[in-house]
């Protein structure tokens, strides 16, 4: 079954290549979506696949690169319909 979840990432999490970091874990994982910088400082993200796969991301997201710094995952119920991840432009 598959599952979306949103992600918000607080914390020293911009300019400490958290996105691409993220992007290359969700390839590895199988993982489909999304994620781009905040402007209030944050990083979001849109993360679609089988639970255990989505579980592991978000697990890795509460960790991030070695640079970054997490303090917050929220994380939310998510919708659409993804093929590959993407790093998208900073909203």
């Amino acid at each position: 079954m598959t599952i979306t979840r949103h992600l918000t990432i607080t914390g020293k999490v911009q300019g400490v290549w958290y996105r691409d970091s993220m992007r290359i874990e969700a390839e590895r994982l199988g993982v489909a979506g999304w994620v781009r910088n905040r402007r209030d400082g944050a990083v979001e993200a849109m993360v679609q696949g089988d639970a255990a796969a989505v579980a592991a991301i978000i697990d890795w997201a509460r960790r991030g690169p070695p640079a970054a710094q997490v303090t917050g995952v929220e994380v939310s119920d998510g919708a659409g319909s993804y093929q590959g991840f993407e790093r998208r432009p900073s909203a």
